[in-house]
């Protein structure tokens, strides 16, 4: 028994080793490219015809903060169509034909579409609009998102270059400061866009349109099959068959278009459950076809790696359920020194981790040195999310089907807003929330058994699966218990 607990153990610190490498591959590459120009192509001289999607589902409180900021963009209106797409099934549709009725009286292209039933979800409701749509190009918000004036002029000019089928821009945040949670949510965020997009738009790796605040080349998005609804994540899906099929994406860090984080934890990890169980759904559907592809090895590697990164999940929680039981055979066990001499190397990978959202938050803000005092947080509670993360990996891979569910938005912005009364807020507990506190009890008597063989060593750790399980398992009560 002794054995296979060390080797479960080894093999989880493993594999959470060679994902953790891959940050130090980022930097690497960061190092490398950070200085090469950007494209910079001229300015628009013609208007082509755009048009701009918004999938909407119950969004009541977002919505007419989202068609304000489309209908705002600088861009000649009879070059412009607007395509709500509407699935909602309470107030927000009425809401939604009143602000349509109103755009429309002032000149703009604006429809408000509805279909039968929501089928194919939000994937669905993006093929129904491109049926009907008659831009050469397709922008895309989600309901939450304030896209600037300026959005168009800033975009467009890339898709001189016909090669180019996609335009993604960068997140930036409404409400970053509202809690810890947001500022958490925010420095994932921004590790993403800044380094992975960045890093693998530079040197030349596959890159993903984000599901919102992108523009595709309707052109790019038939050739490479349309929208499919076969995964959760019909925007990492699509990105891939199009970079499969030759199209070249752009990802522009220095355009950025705002949005509302998440603020209650329940929400949050609905939405975690759906990017985690997306991608590997993902990866099931198209590594095949990746790997009979005749790109370079290194673009291959590097997509796999892109696709199954979500994969750590499980294997951050073996390890943590796995610490105790080492902690206690390595203060029993004769003769194993060396071997757990030897897993302390394991702790490099770590360093590569702090690294990639070090370089990232340079890449963004000025004060990065005071937003990284949020890290030891951020990373207790990426730990934290395992157990619901674990869960969406498991029904990925045994191919269960489930139901899109949207992040629900609340139009909090500043400290003062509230959100604990309002529609769309998560009624049922998830029982992942069970396993959770547990896991808080159990680290906490870790660290009881951790002190009394004085092995040091491991508290830190110990502390921060308390941390991250116990904290998020408090707070997922907590909100609960708020509504």
């Amino acid at each position: 028994m002794e054995l296979v607990t060390l080797g479960l153990y080894t093999l989880a610190l493993t594999v959470l080793f060679l994902f953790g490498l891959h940050s130090l591959v980022m930097v690497y590459y960061h190092w490398k490219t950070n200085k090469l120009p950007l494209l910079q192509p001229p300015p628009l001289e013609e208007f082509p015809m755009v048009t701009v999607q918004l999938p909407i589902y119950n969004e009541q409180y977002v919505v007419e903060r989202l068609l304000r900021a489309v209908c705002a963009l600088d861009y000649p209106r009879q070059r412009l169509e607007i395509q709500v797409l509407d699935d909602s099934t309470d107030e927000t549709t009425e809401l939604l034909a009143r602000l349509c009725a109103e755009y429309r009286a002032q000149g703009f292209l604006i429809e408000h579409l509805r279909r039968a039933d929501r089928e194919g979800y939000k994937a669905g409701a993006l093929r129904y609009g491109l049926e009907r749509a008659r831009g050469e190009f397709i922008a895309i918000f989600d309901a939450d998102f304030v896209p600037r004036p300026d959005f168009l002029k800033k975009t467009l000019p890339y898709f001189a270059d016909p090669r180019v089928g996609m335009v993604q821009t960068r997140w930036e945040h409404l409400n970053e400061d509202y809690s810890f949670l947001t500022r958490a949510q925010a420095l994932s965020l921004d590790g993403h866009f800044a380094m992975e997009q960045m890093v693998r738009y530079r040197a030349g790796f596959f890159i993903n349109f984000n599901g919102t605040a992108g523009v595709w080349r309707r052109r790019c998005i038939e050739d490479a099959g349309n929208w499919q609804a076969d995964t959760l994540a019909e925007d990492l899906d699509l990105s891939y068959r199009a970079q499969l099929r030759g199209w070249r994406f752009v990802f522009l860090p220095d355009v950025t278009t705002p949005a509302e984080l998440p603020v209650d934890i329940n929400a949050l990890k609905l939405q975690q459950y759906r990017w985690t169980k997306g991608a590997i759904e993902v990866a099931r559907k198209l590594l095949p076809a990746l790997w009979r592809s005749s790109l370079p090895l290194r673009i291959k590697a590097e997509a796999t790696v892109h696709l199954t990164s979500n994969l750590v999940f499980p294997f951050i929680l073996l390890t943590a359920l796995l610490n105790v039981p080492v902690v206690i055979l390595k203060n029993t066990l004769e003769g194993y020194d060396g071997f757990f001499t030897a897993l302390s190397v394991f702790v490099l990978a770590g360093i590569g981790t702090f690294l990639f959202y070090l370089y990232a938050q340079r890449a963004v803000h000025w004060d990065w040195q005071r937003r990284l005092l949020l890290f030891p947080v951020f990373l207790a509670g990426s730990m934290g999310l395992a157990v619901n993360n674990t869960r969406a990996v498991f029904h990925a891979l045994l191919g269960k089907k489930t139901e899109f569910v949207r992040t629900p938005k609340y139009h909090v912005v500043s400290r003062s807003d509230r959100w604990q009364d309002k529609k769309y807020v998560p009624r049922r507990l998830q029982p992942v929330v069970i396993v959770e506190l547990l896991l808080g009890l159990y680290f906490l008597a870790g660290i009881g058994i951790s002190l009394y063989h004085a092995e040091l060593a491991a508290l830190p750790f110990q502390a921060m699966f308390l941390v991250g399980f116990g904290g998020i398992g408090l707070l997922s009560l907590r909100h609960a218990l708020q509504r």
